[in-house]
């Protein structure tokens, strides 16, 4: 008789397809204490993960809320726990960001196996400790937090990182100490099963991207998301994201979230998030991802330009941008500056690859540890002899720092006063610079070639207005760095005054673009 392939044998143990175990049950919901029959998008899932003939090493699937994510966890914990999986003597672990979060799974897993007469005289269940144990195979799980007191030193074969989207930044202690820890088997796996995160420097989107140009066989990836520019409040849409739409999932509920959202702009960027699974911060930007990412073509031709210069304080990020407007299209050069000393250390505090930048040279890093504005200086005065820069605009904040060491760069007294433009950070001046940035990204009329630091100041970007509608940039509101956003809009309003560029009024057609 032929072998069953891997994925068989889970799927008829889980279904209780079998001579020797009667199956796992529902744990919770409206099917609670039902045989589990799995969906065919979950068999095929399951196919994926356990028939790749290279072995996975690591899957990720992610899909959006209430689909049933954290209860095929449970299950696969099981199956390598005490079903056609299980290795004796092994360790299994779940990771988690809170106490609460890894609670969840655990105590799925727990009322499944309370639920089988078969499991519950098999397995151990000890609540206070979140952990499972079979005694007769001295398999043992445990569920793990980020605030437990220690992860090293484990030996795990099979992980479930569960709803890795959480993490922002790109690292997480929790998940480089369980995966560490795996070096020691010869066939461990890893399953990450989560809703996206929300920005593209964070951990998950990073595993996603790298899992996506499928450089590594060994790595099998699964994403269900609604396509960015696909009408975000449609059942079409809702189906890309929710496999389980219209079957265990309350379909009714969805639909209202998506109408409420609709209604509701404040709403919209959580509703695309975690029920779209898209790549979406919670917070508005400026921007939606959809509407900057139509823009990050490279410039065409280059001609006259104009820049906006963000200085930083001593040990933060400098921003020089520099837009030339050409054939209606503005086309954009970015630079970027941080102090080399403690970049590593910045890039955990701020959870962005800085240092990864730096290395492949989208980010320089001035020696010491504050900028020193001698080679922000010398990096002005080149792009004057190098470029047709007409006009450079600045905050006149921190200007009196960065004069000195334009004039022993070059420059004279009198030319720095013709061709530097104090730009006030007000409402007054922000304003007016904010719609044209607007307009001309979202009219498509900008090529910034997805600079990844710019990208990650656009995603931040996030404008307040007063009582008149009329809007700036507040940094200290914001939850990352927006430097090359506020050098850009500086950049591209004193560009298009210069060309006497009518970039306003935005059509309602824009608008409506924009929030699509």
């Amino acid at each position: 008789m032929a072998r069953l392939k891997p994925s068989t044998e889970i799927i008829n143990w889980i279904e209780g397809r079998t001579d020797y175990f009667d199956g796992l049950r529902v744990p919770e919901g409206k099917d609670v204490g039902k045989p589990v029959r799995l969906r065919p998008w979950q068999k095929k899932e399951i196919r994926k993960i356990y028939d790749n003939p290279h072995g996975t090493r690591t899957a990720i699937l992610s899909f959006a809320r209430k689909n049933g994510k954290t209860a095929l966890s449970a299950m696969l914990l099981l199956v390598h726990l005490v079903g056609p999986r299980a290795i004796q003597n092994t360790q299994l672990y779940s990771a988690a960001q809170s106490r609460e979060q890894a609670a969840v799974l655990y105590g799925l897993a727990e009322k499944m196996v309370l639920m089988s007469p078969d499991l519950k005289a098999w397995v151990t269940c000890v609540s206070s400790e979140k952990r499972l144990y079979c005694s007769e195979l001295g398999t043992v799980y445990r569920a793990l937090s980020a605030d437990a007191t220690t992860a090293f030193g484990l030996s795990p074969i099979f992980a479930v990182h569960d709803e890795l989207g959480q993490v922002r930044g790109p690292t997480f202690p929790l998940y480089d100490a369980v995966e560490s820890g795996m070096s020691a088997h010869d066939a461990p796996m890893s399953v990450v099963i989560s809703t996206q995160a929300a920005t593209d420097n964070d951990l998950l989107s990073i595993l996603i991207d790298d899992a996506l140009e499928g450089a590594d066989p060994r790595t099998v990836v699964s994403l269900y998301s609604a396509p960015m520019d696909m009408d975000p409040f449609s059942q079409a849409a809702l189906k890309k994201a929710n496999p389980a739409f219209g079957d265990f999932q309350n379909s009714a509920e969805i639909i209202d979230l998506a109408d409420k959202a609709r209604r509701m702009p404040s709403q919209e960027s959580m509703f695309r998030n975690l029920n779209l699974n898209q790549r979406v911060e919670v917070n508005d930007p400026l921007f939606t991802k959809a509407v900057w990412d139509r823009n990050a073509g490279d410039p065409e031709t280059w001609g006259a330009c104009y820049g906006g210069l963000d200085l930083s304080e001593a040990n933060d990020l400098t921003s020089f941008e520099v837009v030339s407007p050409v054939n209606g299209l503005y086309g954009v050069k970015s630079k970027f500056w941080l102090p080399k000393e403690g970049l590593a250390d910045r890039s955990h505090r701020d959870r962005v690859p800085y240092d990864l930048w730096h290395e492949q040279g989208h980010l320089d890093a001035t020696p010491g540890n504050s900028i020193e504005y001698e080679y922000v200086a010398q990096e002005i005065a080149q792009a004057f002899q190098t470029m047709d820069l007409r006009k450079v605009a600045f905050d006149r904040y921190r200007m009196r720092h960065l004069k000195p060491w334009l004039r022993k760069a070059g420059l004279s007294e009198t030319f720095i006063e013709d061709r530097f433009v104090d730009f006030g950070q007000g409402y007054v001046s922000m304003a007016p610079a904010i719609n044209t940035l607007e307009g001309i990204v979202l009219n498509g009329r900008m090529r910034h070639s997805g600079h990844p630091v710019l990208n990650m100041c656009a995603a931040n970007a996030i404008a307040k207005s007063d009582e008149a509608g009329n809007r700036k940039f507040d940094k200290k509101k914001t939850t990352g760095r927006i430097d090359g956003i506020v050098a850009l809009t500086m950049a591209t309003s004193v560009a298009a005054a210069e060309t006497n560029d009518a970039v306003f009024p935005v059509s309602e057609a824009d608008i409506l673009e924009k929030a699509s």
